[in-house]
């Protein structure tokens, strides 16, 4: 590719190609700043969660085991369940800088359990393995908010080292160049001029192409 001609326009379409970039640059750099503070908040979410969900484990154990002890594996394995639809997972949408986040909950109705054949130790049992899956719920929302949070901020980081390091110091290279030749053309055309020789038909040219 030959090199670009040195002239007012090409100088002129540079610069402004250079301030887009500085301004995609900075836009960059506020974005990872903003996905930076989301995936702060949401780990601290995740930590709560995941302390709220051993609790409820340790709980869902102690529970199955004193239905197991009441009523026996075989036994407890039949037991009524909680009716279909009872639960419904709930869905709530937001966003951050483009990242689609959610805030996922299981809602669980008033419904008692089925009384057939149960016992305090069963209905215990369900009750806090509701509680377990309840929670797990919200873990899984967060965990996704954290995938798609942190994809988006390692792209953000890439395009903005991108700029930085490779395509604003090209640019900045190009444009001096430019505006070197550019000075040196007008300087010969000066000279030429204040000799009174007759300016030659190119650099004529140029001067008409720079006005």
């Amino acid at each position: 590719m030959g090199e670009e001609a040195a002239s007012r326009s090409a100088v002129l379409e540079h610069r402004e190609e250079r301030r887009a970039m500085a301004e995609g640059h900075a836009f960059l750099e506020e974005k990872c700043l903003l996905l930076a503070g989301e995936i702060v908040r949401e780990l601290g979410t995740l930590e709560g969660l995941r302390r709220e969900a051993d609790d409820a484990a340790r709980r869902a154990a102690s529970a199955l085991a004193a239905a197991l002890g009441r009523h026996g594996l075989e036994e407890l394995s039949v037991l009524p369940a909680r009716p279909p639809g009872a639960a419904l997972l709930r869905l709530d949408r937001r966003a951050v800088m483009g990242v689609k986040l959610v805030v996922a909950t299981l809602e669980t109705d008033a419904t008692p359990m089925p009384a057939g054949g149960s016992s305090p130790e069963s209905r215990a049992c369900a009750a806090a393995f509701a509680d377990l899956l309840a929670l797990a719920t919200r873990l899984g929302g967060v965990t996704g908010n954290l995938e798609r949070l942190s994809g988006e901020y390692r792209r953000a980081i890439r395009r903005a080292r991108a700029l930085a390091d490779v395509l604003i110091p090209e640019r900045d290279r190009l444009l001096a160049e430019l505006e070197t030749r550019l000075e040196d053309l007008e300087r010969e055309d000066a000279i030429a001029m204040r000799h009174g020789r007759q300016v030659p038909a190119p650099a004529q040219d140029r001067r008409r192409s720079l006005a």
